[in-house]
């Protein structure tokens, strides 16, 4: 038996290769799917089955395309929103054999009502399941969010209760492999690890330790979640089946002057805040490279073009990587060489930082024509904020904007001033110029507190 997990970065996303006996199974693979091939035939394997958890919300199932490379079959759970038009159902009972081993449908609705979970078994060690395939159902010191369906958030609340306990009945020693690991949109409490068993899970994940089912509907229906609009994109793609990625992920590198003439939608500069805060091309926007899973389906929207800009072209291969898993591959060229640009002359946008004694003295000043805008999430703002401040998600920005006074003067701030760049950016772009950026933002706030207090008690 071989089992082994491939991870996305950015999108955090884990799939799975299994196989036995000269064949084998992916489960939830990505867009980009040759690695599945690649991996399998270097170990003498012949993909025969792809299993889907659910219809994904965050990133473009490689099922349909991974099946037309292979002739392999692909399954789906019952209930999904729509057909799958790539997929055969499968149901609970069901058992695929792969091999020396067998996967088990368990079917567990609740994050979606398709979703379904696979108890693996080996026959060569028959006491219990080997692991299971958990989706988007249980995480790694989290459980899956229950914010999709709005109208019935009690009931997918209600229904993952009982899918959690139906997944932990294949017992402690199952191991739990998961759809997604920290940094994924799909949850905000996961651990660090990427490794676990359902008991260790049942001991110490804190959902799983709610025992009340009413208790556990209304921890859930009180979490705060967002949806970018790119997840409606990826709902309707993972039904239909979206197209396969593009053969070269390195965007076609553009001079300045056609940078400046290619007519994209949207000029998205990948480096780091602090370099484009310290210049960058009139119009663009931040999106830092590694940030790009997260944020680019809040502001790039289906079928709008994209022109990339970065500090070298490996950092715009990465970008665009990033945008082919959620479809927003419609990339028109790559730009290296701003610094340059700037030496030469061409004009340039900054974005000025400010610290912690210039926010302090303009909360205690007039603040008729100023705000202080706070862009974390709901979580990060009700744990701990500045008296003051104003709250809106980073992501919303993309139609909150016209909230905005563009006459007045904004300071963004975040958890650390990340976020707040690409806020500012963002803003920027949409005419709302009198921006600044709280360089350090919470934690640089927090320290000066800490260090008032200890001055107070010498």
């Amino acid at each position: 038996m071989i089992l082994e997990k491939i991870k996305t970065p950015g999108l955090s996303h884990l799939s799975y290769l299994v196989g036995s006996g000269g064949k084998a199974a992916v489960i939830d693979p990505r867009r980009d799917c040759e690695i599945y091939v690649e991996k399998a035939r270097a170990e003498g394997l012949e993909i025969t089955h792809i299993l889907e958890t659910h219809r994904n919300e965050d990133f473009v199932s490689g099922a349909p395309v991974l099946a037309e490379m292979t002739g392999a079959t692909v399954f789906h759970g019952p209930n999904a929103d729509g057909e799958v038009v790539y997929a055969q159902t499968t149901r609970e009972g069901d058992r695929h054999k792969i091999g020396s081993l067998e996967i088990a449908v368990l079917e567990t609705p609740g994050h979606t009502f398709d979703h379904v979970a696979y108890a693996l078994f080996d026959s060569d060690y028959p006491e219990g399941a080997v692991g299971v395939f958990t989706g988007d159902a249980l995480f790694i010191g989290d459980v899956g969010r229950t914010d999709f369906y709005p109208d019935r958030k009690r009931e997918v609340s209600g229904l993952l209760f009982d899918s959690l306990r139906k997944i932990c009945g294949v017992g402690d020693q199952a191991i739990v492999y998961p759809a997604h690991g920290a940094g994924s949109v799909c949850g905000s409490g996961m651990a660090d690890r990427e490794f676990s068993t359902i008991g260790h899970e049942r001991r110490n994940n804190s959902l799983l330790q709610i025992e009340d089912r009413a208790a556990f509907i209304d921890r859930k229906v009180n979490e705060n979640h967002y949806q970018p609009p790119y997840f409606r994109l990826m709902e309707r793609l993972n039904l239909v089946g979206g197209e396969p990625a593009p053969r070269t992920a390195r965007p076609a590198p553009l001079s300045l002057d056609q940078l400046a003439s290619c007519g994209a939608d949207h000029l998205v500069d990948v480096r780091e805040p602090l370099a484009y805060a310290s210049g960058h091309l009139p119009g663009s926007i931040n999106l830092p490279v590694d940030m790009v899973p997260a944020f680019a389906g809040w502001f790039i929207r289906e079928g709008e073009t994209v022109a990339l800009i970065g500090s070298a072209h490996d950092q715009l291969e990465e970008a665009m990587e990033h945008l082919v898993r959620i479809a927003l591959d419609n990339v028109l060229g790559g730009y290296v060489g701003v610094v340059p640009a700037a030496a030469e002359g061409t004009p340039m946008r900054l974005i000025p930082m400010i610290d912690t004694e210039t926010v302090e003295r303009r909360l205690a000043g007039d603040r008729a024509d100023w705000t202080l805008l706070d862009v974390r999430d709901a979580d990060e703002r009700a744990e701990e904020s500045i008296e003051g401040s104003h709250h809106i998600y980073v992501g919303e920005l993309n139609d909150r904007w016209r909230e905005l006074d563009p006459s007045r003067r904004y300071t963004l701030m975040c958890a650390s001033g990340m976020r707040a760049t690409i806020a500012a950016g963002w803003l920027e772009s949409k005419g709302v110029a009198k921006v600044d950026v709280y360089l350090g933002s919470m934690g640089a706030w927090k320290a000066a507190q800490e260090e008032d207090r200890s001055v107070e008690k010498a």
